[in-house]
This record gives structure tokens, sequence and C-alpha cells, in this order.
């Protein structure tokens, strides 16, 4: 799409498109993330276990894995307004039936149909921020719109999940489903419907798939984020059950959580305009330390409050992912925006069952750390490998300069 970015009068509407676009990155961070500490409530209106219950959980992240790739290609030559338009009316649908199911399975469906426009919304979304960013900012403009997401785990949580224990969760995915529509409304008035500068080709996109370092990449996610779900879908019983602390305190450690990664992708994305792969390394190495930290400080609250601050700032590294496979891929860029919302939500599978596998095998709730640890032990190795790929190719581009 074609947007002037370089005059001053421009500002005030890149700034207002942003933030239209992170308000829709809000409603789905609500959506995905509100689910966790819901689960007790679901458990109890369905008389299910909460393995039966975290089927809803897992059925969102299955929803973003079948749906992103099919809409991301289906919606890749439409104009970026008109394909928001279409991903936040599926959203505003499905929360709405979610928050009408009269049983467990028909719930389950429900969140399926809600994870299906979860990746195609992000995809879209980046990559208009990516075309109306200025030079040498297209990583903190990304990253401006992920900023909805990360205000959700602040605001939108630990409010959902009080109005949840005190009235229903139903009201819950209602609100995301009436947010939506006004999300939609936003859209349609704010972002310019032009036409895309480029056309893209279906061959380049599926290209993509050919790279090797684009898997590489995807690993550091698929892997280390696990280990960010591993430790938060297990938060609310550790308080509860390890750190024996009063219920309330979990909305306190979600928001905890949400100021730690509303700094980290602000700090990330800042940080990732000068060295996207460098800042990638240091943060998952922090990353780890904090995890094996979170086993012990468990028994203090306030050292539990500060442990999950500094493990929600990780979630930062989804800008920084993002930036990097749009460097070592300069075609199929509707295929990497899906490709990413589909490792985020692999991730989002693998991290809370590798931790329930823990916990059934007579591990304690805050023992995930050690778990969480070991996954994003394995993203810094992906990362080691994507390092060096990263280094050769410059070398031999370096070489070839010559």
């Amino acid at each position: 799409m074609v947007v002037d970015t370089t005059s001053p009068s421009s500002q005030p509407n890149r700034a207002a498109i942003l933030v239209v676009l992170a308000l829709g990155t809000f409603i789905l961070g609500l959506s995905e993330f509100s689910m966790m500490p819901m689960l007790p409530l679901i458990s109890e209106a369905f008389g299910s276990t909460p393995s039966q219950s975290g089927y809803a959980i897992s059925a969102y992240a299955l929803g973003v894995v079948v749906g992103a790739p099919i809409l991301m290609l289906a919606t890749a030559n439409m104009r970026k307004q008109k394909a928001l338009l279409l991903f936040l009316s599926l959203m505003c649908i499905a929360n709405s039936l979610s928050a009408l199911a009269s049983s467990l399975e028909q719930l389950v469906l429900f969140r399926f149909l809600s994870g299906l426009p979860h990746g195609a919304y992000f995809g879209a979304a980046l990559l208009l921020a990516s075309d109306i960013a200025p030079a040498g900012k297209r990583a903190s403009f990304m990253s401006k719109v992920f900023m909805g997401l990360t205000v959700a785990t602040i605001v939108g949580v630990p409010v959902v999940t009080l109005v949840g224990q005190n009235l229903s969760w139903r009201y819950c995915l209602a609100g995301a489903g009436v947010l939506a529509f006004i999300a939609f409304i936003f859209v349609y008035y704010v972002v310019p419907n032009v036409k895309n500068t480029q056309k893209s080709n279906l061959l380049n996109e599926l290209g993509v798939l050919k790279n090797k370092l684009v898997w590489s990449i995807l690993g550091i996610v698929i892997i280390g984020f696990g280990g960010v779900f591993c430790i938060y879908t297990y938060v609310a019983d550790t308080i509860l059950d390890v750190t024996q602390s009063p219920a309330y305190t979990i909305s306190i450690a979600m928001v905890m959580f949400g100021i730690g990664s509303t700094l980290g992708n602000y700090i990330l994305g800042k940080a990732a305009d000068k060295s996207a792969i460098k800042t990638t390394g240091l943060t998952l190495a922090s990353t780890i330390i904090f995890a094996f930290a979170y086993v012990s400080a468990s028994y203090n609250i306030y050292l539990l409050y500060l442990v999950i601050f500094f493990i929600g700032c990780s979630l930062g590294l989804s800008t920084l992912v993002q930036t990097l496979l749009m460097d070592v891929s300069p075609n199929g860029h509707a295929m990497i925006g899906a490709l990413v919302q589909c490792a985020f939500n692999i991730a989002n599978a693998i991290g809370p069952w590798v931790g329930g596998i823990a916990i059934a095998q007579g591990a304690q709730p805050n023992q995930t750390g050690y778990v969480a640890g070991a996954l994003f032990l394995g993203g810094l190795f992906m990362w080691w490998l994507s390092f060096i790929q990263i280094n050769n190719k410059s070398a031999k581009q370096t070489a070839a300069a010559y």
C-alpha cells in the first residue's frame, strides 16, 4: 500500500492507524490469555475436569495454526483494510458464540473458530505497520501494534479474571465480541482503503518454506516460547498450591506479567532496530535464569511477582522474530506472518502440555520453571543455529562485494 511516511502531516494518521491496529491485537490477547485463569470456572460450569476444560485452550491454538496460513494466503492480494475487516468480523462472531456455548463440546468448537482469524489479523496488521514505518523504524512500529496484546495482559486479563470470578466467564467472551465490533468500526474509518503496492505471488509465498534459516528462526519461537506458556498456564496453581496466597493475588501476578511484557515489547522493539539477532540471544539467555529462579521464588509472593515480571518481558521476542524473518526473506511476507503466528501457537500448545506431563508425574506447579528453563535453552540453541547461518550469509555477501 502507498502511505506517505515523509510528510510531517502524515504523522497523526500513522499514529491513529497504529492505535487502531493495536486495539485488534488487544482483543486477540484478551481472547487467548483470559481463558487460562478462567479454566476452573469453565470446569465448574460444565462439570468437567481441568484437563478436559484445557481442550478449549488447545482448540484456540489449533484454530490459529489452521487459520493463519489459509486466511493469509487467501487475502494476500486483498486490500489491507478489507482483510482486517473480515478478520474482525470473524473475531466478533466466534467470541460471541463462545459466550453462548451450552456445553464444553460447543465451547471447544467455538474456541477453534475464534482462533482462525488470530494469526491472519496479526500478520496483516504487522505487515501494514511495516509498510507505513519510516526507514530504520520497522521493528519499533511493529512492536507498537503488538503492544495491544501486552496491554491486554496488564489490564484485560486481570479484569476479566475478576469479572469471571464474580459474575461469569461468559461476560468475558461476550466482551471480546463487542470490542471486535468496535474495532471493526474504527478500522473502517481510520485505516486507508488503498491498493497494495505489490501483488502477492503464490510461488513466492510458498518459496519461503524452502529457506532453512526461516525454519531455524521459527524454531526459536516453537521451542523457546513454549517456556513462557509453560509457566504462565500454571501460575494460578502455583500461587494457590505452593505460595498459598489468596485467589486475588492471581490477578496481581497477571498484572505484573502484563507490565513486564509491555515494557519488554517496547524496549526490545527499540533494540531490534539496531540488532535483532543479538537482542534475541541476550533475551533468551536472561529468560533461562529467571525460569529456574521461578521455582524457589514461588515460596514468597513478592519474589514471585518480580520473577513473573521478568518472564513477561520475554514476550517482546515476538517482534524481534518477526523482524528477523522479514530481514532474511525479502519475499513471501504474507506467509511469514502466518508462520510466525502458527509457531507461537504451537508453543502455546507445547508449553502447557509438557508442563502438564511434569505435574502428572508428581512435580509441583512451581517446578514447571525447570521445564520452562529447558525449553528456553532449546530456543537458545535454535538461536545459535540461526546466528551462525546469518553470519555465514553476511560473510559470503561481503566476499562477493569484493
